[in-house]
């Protein structure tokens, strides 16, 4: 092979990251949550009649997680809603951090506030990391299978995570555990084997008269491995964000944060009757 080619893919990879990074950028600072998003004026149209609920992750909140998703949609003509939930005392900005049995009832309650704002009879869940387990709990224990139609995980911890296998030595750190308990609940939620984690994915994965689509990157550094973020089930469209765009190189935070071809088939799976094909160029739509 000729030394150019063998430089070819890395210098797309860079290219593309860098798009991926500048493009929502630009978009976030020129739309404030004030642009439309969390507008409970907004009335679903007959091409988009279902509200959208953004669910951030673990450390994140309401605005700062949606900076660039948000807008996405709602330059599509969605009306979008988000929340925070899992708040510590004395713990600002810094959200999700509580039980994430107590989070989805937080979910719960704006679902309905949603609803009853829009007059929609079902909404549409997406969420990024923690906000992507959360709500599974919601739609299996809380009634919420009756009122969501579509539910987006992208870079979810469905099965917990060993964070590269780090989980693995708190046996060896007496109390570390109940200290981890204690102090930051969802956390110990998302270990691998947790209580929680049994609980939820006893019976199966999903429930019946949801969709679901799970999109993950073989690059996550902070659910690992990436393959145990996808779902078992009869609705389930499980995606590799590299089997989109091989040089695509969002890891756990860019793929939620920044990555446009991951909005992209987000959105395909919010409108399946619209959809069209997700690929590196879907970084510029």
């Amino acid at each position: 092979m000729l030394p150019w080619k063998r430089l070819l893919r890395p210098l797309t990879a860079l290219l593309l990251t860098a798009v991926v990074a500048v493009v929502p950028a630009a978009t976030a600072h020129a739309a404030a949550p004030s642009s439309g998003w969390n507008d409970y004026s907004c009335k679903p149209s007959a091409t988009h009649p279902r509200p959208v609920v953004l669910v951030h992750g673990t450390f994140a909140n309401s605005t700062d997680n949606w900076l660039a998703f948000a807008p996405y949609l709602v330059e599509r003509g969605y009306c979008v809603f988000s929340l925070d939930y899992g708040q510590l005392p004395g713990v600002p900005l810094f959200n999700a951090l509580g039980p994430i049995d107590k989070s989805a009832e937080q979910l719960q309650v704006f679902v309905d506030k949603v609803l009853a704002a829009t007059g929609a009879a079902k909404a549409d869940l997406a969420g990024h990391s923690q906000g992507g387990l959360m709500p599974r709990y919601y739609l299996k224990f809380l009634g919420g299978a009756a009122k969501v139609n579509t539910f987006v995980g992208i870079a979810p911890d469905n099965h917990g995570t060993t964070l590269d296998g780090l989980t693995n030595l708190l046996p060896y750190f007496p109390g570390a555990e109940d200290l981890l308990s204690a102090a930051t609940p969802a956390l110990a939620d998302q270990i691998v084997g947790s209580a929680f984690l049994t609980k939820l994915n006893a019976g199966g994965d999903t429930v019946p008269g949801v969709h679901y689509t799970v999109i993950a990157t073989k690059y996550d550094e902070v659910v690992t491995p990436y393959r145990s973020q996808f779902l078992t089930g009869s609705d389930v469209h499980n995606v590799l964000l590299q089997d989109l765009c091989p040089v695509d190189l969002s890891e756990h935070a860019a793929i939620g944060l920044l990555d446009r071809i991951a909005f992209h088939e987000a959105a395909n799976a919010l409108d399946p009757a619209h959809a069209t094909p997700t690929n590196c160029a879907s970084v510029f739509s």
